[in-house]
């Protein structure tokens, strides 16, 4: 399966969890999920939420493509 975002690598690297995600986000935890796992993809607003909350680029959420 093809893997388009790096939420649970950048998620890992800053000790933070899905659940404290899905919290300031408030989502779902099992929505969380499925992005982390490649299942199902944010949209692209959410992902720019994402990278802000993260404080980081959306770019680095990214796969880059091959």
């Amino acid at each position: 399966m093809e893997k388009y975002n790096r939420i649970k690598i950048v998620l890992i690297e800053q000790e933070k969890s899905s659940k404290w995600l899905a919290e300031k986000l408030e989502k779902d935890k099992s929505t969380i999920s499925r992005w982390c796992t490649n299942d199902m993809q944010p949209s692209i607003e959410t992902l720019f939420k994402i990278a802000e909350i993260l404080n980081i680029s959306p770019r680095e959420l990214l796969v880059e493509a091959k």
